[in-house]
């Protein structure tokens, strides 16, 4: 039988209640703007702690306490596009799935010792499961309801800290998964109280010797190229007021230094055009003179209009030839470029949901333009979180990345940061460069190893001309990301049905009486 202490409460539920509290607030300062990445593994620590023993509504209880005090702080900066019911809204929606999940975590941590009593079955399988699980409810999280909100994904936090390496091997939900076991098999040496000794550290220092000394994975330089980006700092935020053409303007204005330069390609930011080139001439031919002036192709973005449809469009722009190449955002956000199922949500809240006139169209084309016979992989804003659009890119060629934002509805927030963490974690899961420009900053060139090689600060008006490396050869994130995520998600979720299936014929076999006489020798 299992040691009678593993099923009981680590912690009585008010104090858990407090533990819960605390832990979201500590692991929101491992992400930026604070960014101290070790408070990760106490965040977690602390989550997982007031989970052991509970009951499921015990679990459900810490789980929501959890959840809120980490995502109204992590996501605080949504009240500076449409004040506090947007921020509340998507704030509860994470807060209960993490919740929900956290039911599945104490249930694990209830049958597991259970159906595997031995020593090593907790020092080692349980801290598996349970990575597993977070990382299964990160997924779900990640792509559900809609297109899901992956925005507090745990191995992002990881940006600036020696782990980020690992994301190259296994992506972000590997580094997640390691995170999360390493922690959780300390947990569980502390928890081995008379048999805690050198030889039952092993699993926990085995998992955080992995996470130190795995070096990033190689690829190949394959040259340079010189990017010119600008930072136009124009009035581009949702409401923000402007005249005709104020945001173009911006963009030439700030671009004026780097005429005469030379340039193998010009990148803009999302939304530096308020028209649509594509059919606005006047537009076009502003382009098409700048590109003839820069001597080089243009990677512009606007929203364009194609038939009844709208898109989040960038554009690789050619003197004389105009839009060579299109690549529409893959995913618009919900409740900011497109109002999904808007009858329900306008009978909700009429006057908010008024307020969002863009129903952008989810685009189809790859995240890929071929620049000269140079790969450039694109991600439109928000899109630098989405993992499949990230791994395209370098399947269809991408020798280096161009990711184009635009943070003016969130000035002065965090938000800008942890989108630039993301990109940094993007250049070392893919090994390649990333140059992450935005219409009012921060903008930077960030290297393969995640290292900042130039940088324009916030809320200022600014050029880059920067000599990028490319590289080829696809890194095993790349290549075996989706399999780590099925099996991490499904695989996890599956280990819990058996581990529950288990424990019902455990306890069914328990109360069946023994026949008489049975066991008795008749010699």
């Amino acid at each position: 039988m299992p040691d009678a202490r593993r099923v009981r409460p680590l912690l009585p539920l008010w104090a858990a209640a407090i533990v819960a509290a605390v832990a979201g607030a500590v692991l929101d300062l491992a992400y930026p703007s604070v960014g101290w990445w070790p408070l990760a593994f106490v965040g977690v620590g602390l989550a997982l702690v007031t989970l052991i023993g509970r009951s499921a509504w015990g679990a459900l209880l810490v789980g929501v306490i959890f959840g809120a005090s980490f995502y109204l702080i992590h996501i605080m900066w949504i009240t500076r596009y449409l004040g506090v019911v947007p921020w509340f809204a998507l704030a509860g929606l994470e807060t209960v799935f993490m919740a929900v999940g956290s039911i599945l975590l104490t249930l694990a941590y209830r049958w597991f010792p259970r159906v595997f009593p031995g020593r090593w079955a907790q020092l080692v399988g349980l801290p598996v499961v349970i990575g597993g699980l977070w990382t299964a409810r990160e997924l779900f999280m990640g792509s559900w309801p809609y297109t899901g909100f992956p925005w507090g994904r745990l191995g992002m936090s990881q940006s600036e800290s020696p782990l980020a390496h690992l994301s190259s091997w296994l992506g972000v939900s590997g580094l997640t998964f390691l995170m999360v076991v390493f922690t959780a098999a300390v947990i569980e040496w502390v928890r081995a109280a008379e048999q805690r000794n050198v030889r039952t550290a092993i699993p926990a220092a085995v998992a955080g010797i992995l996470l130190v000394v795995v070096p990033a994975f190689p690829t190949t330089p394959a040259g340079d190229l010189r990017v010119g980006s600008v930072q136009g700092n124009g009035p581009s935020a949702y409401f923000d007021e402007r005249g005709r053409n104020a945001v173009l303007n911006a963009q030439l204005e700030a671009t004026a230094p780097l005429l005469g330069e030379d340039i193998d390609v010009l990148l803009w930011p999302e939304g530096g055009i308020d028209s649509d080139p594509l059919s606005n001439t006047g537009t076009a031919a502003v382009l098409d003179a700048l590109a003839e002036r820069v001597d080089a192709p243009l990677i512009v973005n606007a929203a364009t209009q194609r038939g009844d449809d709208v898109f989040n469009t960038s554009m690789l722009w050619v003197a004389g030839e105009g839009a060579v190449q299109l690549h529409d955002k893959s995913n618009p956000v919900p409740m900011g470029e497109y109002v999904p199922d808007r009858w329900f949500f306008e009978a909700l809240a009429p006057d908010l949901i008024g307020l969002i006139q863009r129903e952008y169209t989810p685009g189809t084309n790859p995240p890929f333009f071929d620049v000269d016979g140079i790969g450039v992989g694109l991600a439109i804003c928000f899109d630098v979180i989405y993992d499949d659009v990230i791994w395209q890119g370098a399947q269809d060629g991408a020798q280096i990345y161009m990711f184009q934002t635009n943070n003016a509805d969130f000035r002065d927030t965090d938000e800008n940061l942890q989108q630039l963490a993301f990109a940094r974690m993007r250049a070392i899961e893919t090994g390649r460069s990333v140059v992450n420009i935005s219409t009012v900053g921060t903008s930077q060139v960030i290297a393969p190893d995640g290292t900042t090689i130039d940088g324009l600060s916030a809320n200022e008006a600014g050029h880059m001309l920067t000599d990028v490396e490319l590289r080829t050869g696809l890194t095993p994130a790349v290549i075996v990301g989706p399999w780590v995520q099925a099996i991490l998600g499904w695989g996890s979720l599956a280990v819990l049905v058996v581990l529950g299936a288990l424990q019902v014929r455990r306890r069914r076999t328990e109360k069946t009486p023994t026949p008489e006489g049975a066991g008795v020798s008749t010699e």
